[in-house]
């Protein structure tokens, strides 16, 4: 077993045994407190340029499952206090290890990680380094800057998906970072779904003419997406619009809302949700270090949902301009399926409904 150190921005330095690539790595050091779904977890998109800590004691026991991908593993390190070497289900095709190794992903095991979530709930978010010795100068990992992520992971050209079924509706998708969740629940209901890059002209999206689109979830600050941010606010009330994570950040932005980046985030399957106006609370899959300030869209959006322990912004809805947009995954692999409904209630407003 070879030794590996996480070093802390602040200088608080971690000794553990290396996995994965044995390369050096420098990211923003998240936690993610799933029980299971890690596969889906290492090949989330939204995770680009982050390590991943996952507080689950133990990993890979279920090994690696390619039919369960959600993207392209885009995460900067994996940390886990222990990680299974010999996986026991009959759809595995492989090992944690291996998987990082092929795709030039450092891991470190062995860790104290219950420590590590303390540190970041009480200190914040902060920077990492995974390395084989301390480094003297810790200047590259505190000017480390999640950025340039979207453009990233996003699809390089435009790509159309047949429905499962007869073709009930046609949706454009746009893709900063997608999930291939949403694509399956989009296709599961009948939806011919064209994916398009982050990049794409609001008058391209509307030439094609589709009756709905969808903004997917994706990576980084909203803030920084100035070009995407501006071809929504040309989509903004020109067709039903049904946003998830990012691109319901992005949405706010659009219609002159505002952002602010949370101490730590929500990451995990286990997040409760509020309905406004109702009593009922939806427990939730989430992966997000950035929140919507709804009282910055009053008289544009009214609030919609809000998570129960900090009271953020879950979702909105836009009246008049026939869109909705929630801060969690109702597509949700891994994790509950209880807002699975979302998705038919934008083929209902794509059928006229409202």
């Amino acid at each position: 077993m070879k030794t590996g150190y996480l070093v802390l921005e602040n200088g608080t330095i971690f000794k553990g045994f290396r996995f994965g690539a044995d390369v050096p790595a420098v990211g923003e050091l998240v936690f993610t407190t799933g029980v299971c779904g890690y596969v889906e977890t290492l090949t989330d998109p939204s995770y680009a340029g982050q390590i991943i800590m996952q507080t689950f004691p133990l990993i890979g026991n279920y090994g690696i499952i390619a039919a369960d991908f959600e993207g392209n593993c885009a995460a900067r390190g994996y940390i886990v206090r222990e990680w299974c070497d010999t996986p026991s289900n009959f759809r595995s095709g492989g090992d944690v290890d291996a998987f990082l190794k092929e795709r030039g992903v450092p891991g470190l095991w062995g860790l104290d990680t219950r420590q590590l979530t303390r540190i970041l709930r009480e200190a914040g978010v902060m920077n990492a380094m995974i390395c084989d010795e301390v480094p003297a100068d810790l200047t590259p990992v505190k000017t480390y800057r999640v950025s340039g992520v979207v453009a990233q992971v996003s699809s390089k050209v435009p790509q159309t998906y047949a429905p499962e079924g007869e073709r009930r509706y046609r949706v454009a998708l746009m893709d900063y970072g997608y999930k291939r969740s949403i694509l399956r629940e989009l296709r599961a209901r009948g939806c011919e779904v064209t994916v398009y890059p982050y990049d794409t002209p609001a008058e391209t999206v509307l030439a094609a003419d589709p009756d709905g689109i969808m903004l997917s979830n994706g990576p980084g600050d909203p803030q920084e997406n100035t070009y995407s941010i501006q071809q929504l606010r040309l989509l903004l009330g020109k067709k039903p619009i049904f946003a998830i994570c990012l691109g319901h950040q992005l949405l706010a932005l659009a219609a002159g809302g505002k952002t602010v980046k949370l101490k730590y985030g929500h990451r995990g399957g286990n997040q409760p949700v509020r309905e406004l106006g109702t009593t009922r609370t939806y427990i939730t899959s989430q992966n997000h270090g950035y929140a919507v300030v709804a009282e910055s869209l009053a008289g544009t959006a009214r609030p919609w949902f809000a998570n129960n322990n900090d009271g953020t912004c879950e979702g909105l809805e836009y009246p008049g301009l026939d869109a909705f947009t929630v801060q969690f995954h109702p597509e949700a692999c891994s994790g509950p399926r209880d807002t699975g409904f979302l998705f038919d209630r934008f083929l209902a407003h794509m059928g006229g409904e409202r």
